[in-house]
């Protein structure tokens, strides 16, 4: 599914909703992921068993498993991520060296 993510790309999870802990945090289970993993969701009502979109930053990948910074690091399958946005290095508008006359 996610064949060519990198390092800097911008991925998203699907997540499951497995209870609210808080008024303002949910418990989620992240697949292949083997622990429970809390969010900070105070303006919405979601559900246990309700489905959560988590997006954020590949950080390291490794030969099937992919690090995605979602606050913490959370390691998963690779199979399991959706590549939302490629990373763009940044442009250079001027010279690195003024010009000679």
């Amino acid at each position: 599914m996610a064949r060519g993510v990198g390092i800097g790309d911008v991925v998203a999870i699907t997540a499951t909703v497995r209870r609210r802990v808080t008024e303002d945090r949910v418990s989620v289970s992240l697949p292949s992921y083997g622990f429970p993993h809390s969010i900070r969701d105070s303006k919405s009502k979601v559900k246990r068993g309700q489905q959560i979109e988590l997006r954020g930053e590949v950080t390291r990948i490794d030969e099937g498993n992919v690090t995605i910074d979602l606050g913490p690091l959370v390691t998963v399958d690779r199979e399991k991520v959706r590549l939302v946005e490629k990373y763009r290095p940044p442009t250079r508008n001027k010279r690195l060296r003024d010009e000679v006359d």
